[in-house]
């Protein structure tokens, strides 16, 4: 599941809705007013999309968490395993995307498993939600 749970850009999110329906996952978006209008435009599917709406991102981390859900954020950090080394998920996975210019919110950070981070060689500091979460997804899917 990919989850960019603060977004900024709506054209975005229906890019990575066609990623999760290329590798058999779902989208877990907020509940912000402006989503669904940005999912509707992006979503050129031919059939009904997986999409969870998430109210409160913390605390839906949390008990995806304790009921035995990985999560994975991607993001740069001292303890990231590099994306080409990040396994297939075996089981019931989220990817955590963060905000685009600020990243996973410091309060979620222990919520994660695990860190991934996307090598970059040029002088930006990230890529778009939609390039990074679909990178990840097809890692953990198994299909890069």
């Amino acid at each position: 599941m990919a989850a960019p749970l603060w977004p900024l850009h709506g054209v975005n999110l229906g890019t990575l809705l066609r990623t999760c329906d290329a590798v058999g996952a779902c989208l877990a978006v907020p509940r912000f007013p402006w989503v669904p209008e940005a999912l509707r435009r992006g979503n050129t599917l031919r059939r009904p999309a997986c999409v969870h709406w998430v109210h409160d991102p913390p605390d839906w981390l949390a008990r995806e968490r304790a009921a035995g859900t990985r999560v994975v954020g991607v993001e740069l950090a001292e303890e990231a395993v590099r994306l080409a080394d990040l396994p297939a998920a075996r089981g019931r996975t989220i990817a955590v995307l963060g905000h685009e210019q600020t990243g996973i919110p410091p309060e979620v950070l222990d919520l994660l498993d695990s860190v991934v981070e996307i090598p970059m060689v040029g002088t930006g500091a990230s890529l778009n939600v939609a390039v990074a979460g679909s990178l990840v997804l097809y890692k953990l899917a198994g299909l890069l």
